[in-house]
């Protein structure tokens, strides 16, 4: 398939850093968005519906201006042709309902509602079905879903899973059949694999989110019975924390008078749409250097763009998807865990796999040591062999495909400047 026109599902939880990836969405032509499924997550189910409502509103405002000419978004469409808007599940498939206001606010935006109430949803017809961008769906998040496999080629659609998984494994229990053969590629943010959460200390927010979705879906033990995993594309806070836009590089290069909610921004001083984005960011700011980092971490806006430059391909060996030079994704056998007092969300990874990891039976103390040495592993004695899990399958297909390396910072920062705000460095 060609990088022109992918089609594409986003299934969302608007927060911050949700809603700078569907701008960036929005902006790309190589994407057609067919449809957004909003869910639970980050905010609860309506706030999440409201803030696509919004993130419309302010690009609706923007490319009005006479002089937004150079910013290319794709909102201006036949009516048969615009995404669909539905609302997705409301809670996990099992246990309790978690969310991360804490962090993105009570609206998902950073509480903007209260702060800037001109950017409120704007619409005033008494038609909740109507909207001039979007076509809004009474259908169920799911039906939505099949209706818009159904109505393309196989293995053209990529779905873009931006919250919790609860949607797709939704999908995959009322009808696996028809998602296994009509999905082109999905590709997902979520999940730490070596490295530390970013809602408790082992798991990221939307695996912890639903982990029972993702033991569903991505269930790595044989025989596999959930999503294909060489169509599922993983990218977990490992490879999108590095991934942030500074503050600072933010005000030098959109909006110089970006602060924070002490200054709130003022529509009237600049374009509509920084004004939008620099209005959710000011909260955000905060609570980031709360934690002692003053930028915002694109963990779904690394999603969106592995998306925009990596397509489906249609493949039948089983391996790894098929990515781009400057991608690169590397196999992870892991387990989740659901219940854990601790460490719900968690994936324990199972290194027994791994290239680099020492021989199986070998003191693990004493191969540390060794490598603190730079001696290699197989120079070391090898004590004798135990019996390990019979579950362990040694297969070039085992295993979840992680992303691992990207084109880097600097182009995402440069792509998203162009296309978002219209800035060329």
């Amino acid at each position: 398939m060609s990088m022109k026109n992918v089609p594409v599902i986003i299934d969302t939880d608007p927060g911050t850093d949700d809603t700078l990836a569907i701008l960036l969405a929005l902006a790309s032509p190589e994407l057609h968005i067919l449809g957004f499924i909003v869910s639970y997550g980050n905010s609860d189910l309506q706030s999440s519906y409201n803030n696509v409502l919004k993130i419309y509103e302010a690009v609706s405002k923007h490319i009005d201006r006479p002089d937004a000419n150079s910013i290319h978004f794709n909102t201006g469409r036949p009516e048969r042709d615009r995404p669909y808007l539905a609302l997705g599940p409301e809670g996990p498939l099992e246990g309790d309902l978690h969310s991360a206001q804490y962090f993105h606010g009570r609206d998902g935006l950073g509480d903007i509602s209260q702060r800037h109430p001109d950017l409120t949803i704007g619409r005033t017809d008494n038609d909740p079905l109507s909207h001039p961008q979007l076509r809004i769906s009474e259908k169920s998040g799911r039906d939505l879903a099949f209706d818009i496999l159904k109505s393309h080629p196989p293995r053209t659609i990529t779905y873009i899973a931006l919250g919790p998984l609860t949607n797709l494994a939704l999908m995959m229990r009322h009808n696996p059949v028809t998602v296994r053969e009509r999905i082109g590629r999905v590709v997902c943010m979520g999940g730490a694999l070596d490295v530390p959460g970013n809602t408790s200390p082992v798991a990221e927010f939307n695996f912890f989110a639903d982990p029972y979705a993702v033991k569903e879906l991505l269930e790595t033990q044989s025989p596999h019975v959930g999503i294909p995993l060489d169509r599922f594309v993983l990218l977990p806070l490992d490879i999108t924390t590095p991934h942030d836009l500074p503050f600072p590089f933010y005000q030098s290069k959109v909006d110089p008078s970006f602060d924070s909610t002490a200054l709130p921004s003022q529509a009237h001083t600049k374009p509509p749409l920084h004004h939008f984005t620099s209005s959710f960011l000011e909260r955000t700011r905060e609570i980031m250097l709360e934690f002692g980092k003053d930028a915002v971490e694109l963990h779904d806006v690394v999603a969106v763009w592995c998306a925009i430059e990596n397509p489906p391909v249609v493949q039948e060996d089983g391996l790894m998807p098929t990515l781009r030079n400057g991608w690169k994704a590397e196999r992870k056998v892991f387990q989740i865990e659901r219940t854990g007092e601790l460490t719900r969300g968690m994936l324990v990874v199972d290194r027994r796999m791994d290239e680099g990891a020492y021989v199986s039976g070998a003191n693990r103390a004493e191969v540390h040591a060794e490598l603190g040495k730079n001696i290699s592993v197989s120079q070391l004695p090898v004590p004798a062999q135990v019996e390990t899990s019979a579950n362990i399958v040694s297969s070039p297909t085992a295993g979840v495909s992680c992303i691992i390396d990207t084109p880097g910072q600097d182009a995402l920062l440069s792509l998203m400047l162009r296309r978002i705000w219209g800035v060329v460095e």
